[in-house]
């Protein structure tokens, strides 16, 4: 794990997490490990040859080696915290807003 100082002087452990063929989620971990509440992420995209092999997995190790501390910076800059799932079963199947209660109806057909 590695650390990374924001702006306003928090220091912030840097992982990496959930490698795919081309990409990888960098997790900022918060300094008050109680929870995951002040959690960050943000998606790392690698431009490499081996990225276009889509059997093949990148390597944590070898992503956070990669990442020098600008990119470090910019990925944190536009992160994104760290939500937990939704309590309310419409609103976890992506059916919140207008239609949130009516689940009822929903998938109906009236002929």
């Amino acid at each position: 794990m590695r650390t990374f100082r924001a702006s306003d002087g928090t220091v912030w452990g840097v992982e990496v997490v959930l490698p795919g063929s081309s990409n990888a989620m960098v997790l900022f971990r918060h300094p008050d490990r109680r929870s995951s509440h002040g959690d960050r992420y943000n998606w790392y995209i690698s431009k490499a040859s081996e990225s276009r092999n889509v059997t093949a997995r990148l390597s944590p190790q070898k992503v956070l080696g990669e990442i020098d501390d600008v990119s470090i910076g910019r990925l944190f800059a536009r992160s994104m915290p760290v939500s937990r799932p939704a309590i309310e079963p419409n609103l976890a199947l992506g059916l919140g807003g207008l239609a949130t209660g009516h689940s009822r109806g929903i998938g109906k057909v009236d002929h």
